[in-house]
């Protein structure tokens, strides 16, 4: 498994020199076992959206990482499998996933919807909020490992969003997102030394 390159999310990073409030998530957490998920809900989220790799299982894998069980569980009691979603970069895309094989093999293992969507995060905004027309962006949450992807991606369409800042496995990583990655790390430490805020959002 792999992906291909996203050459539109690269010109949508790039708008981000004007507004680097995108790229700022609303929550930091080691990884989704420090998310109160019940807390979220009380707060007014009724959806919520996962990035996969790295996020929720090692890279390129199907299968939620071990450790995460517990979380999970807690995630799909607070929100009904409905209103929880996949939204990854390589399974379920155009692209990287002919015939979605991928997405079925994730559904089956993780028990909740990969979104089928044409376009890369942070591309592509409209194919969840499609998936949640009867929800306001408020009320939408987006959890993810990768500012440049899911933090803008979230951001980008007024959702909550928070950040998994430790990774799952770094063996088996694409090797241009584990490069990518070490740079968000110091572009996220840096806008927030110099008092950079993420937008507004009332769950924040």
């Amino acid at each position: 498994m792999g992906q291909s390159w996203n050459w539109q999310g690269i010109k949508t990073v790039a708008s981000c020199l004007h507004r680097p409030s995108l790229l700022v998530p609303h929550r930091v957490v080691p990884d989704i076992r420090a998310i109160d998920f019940a807390q979220l809900k009380a707060a007014g989220v009724r959806a919520i959206g996962f990035d996969k790799d790295n996020c929720l299982t090692a890279p390129y894998q199907t299968k939620l990482h071990g450790p995460f069980e517990d979380a999970w569980a807690r995630c799909r009691a607070a929100f009904d499998d409905g209103h929880i979603v996949i939204v990854s970069n390589s399974a379920g895309t155009e692209a990287d996933d002919p015939g979605y094989r991928q997405a079925a093999d994730i559904e089956r293992h993780l028990g909740v919807p990969v979104l089928r969507h044409p376009l890369k995060k942070p591309g592509g905004g409209e194919a969840l909020s499609q998936r949640f027309p009867n929800l306001q962006p408020a009320q939408v949450a987006f959890v993810g490992d990768r500012l440049m992807t899911d933090v803008l991606f979230g951001n980008l369409n007024g959702w909550l969003t928070i950040w998994t800042r430790q990774i799952v496995s770094a063996e088996g990583d694409n090797p241009t997102a584990a490069r990518l990655r070490r740079w968000e790390y110091r572009i996220h430490d840096a806008l927030v030394r110099n008092g950079v805020k993420p937008p507004n959002h009332p769950a924040a």
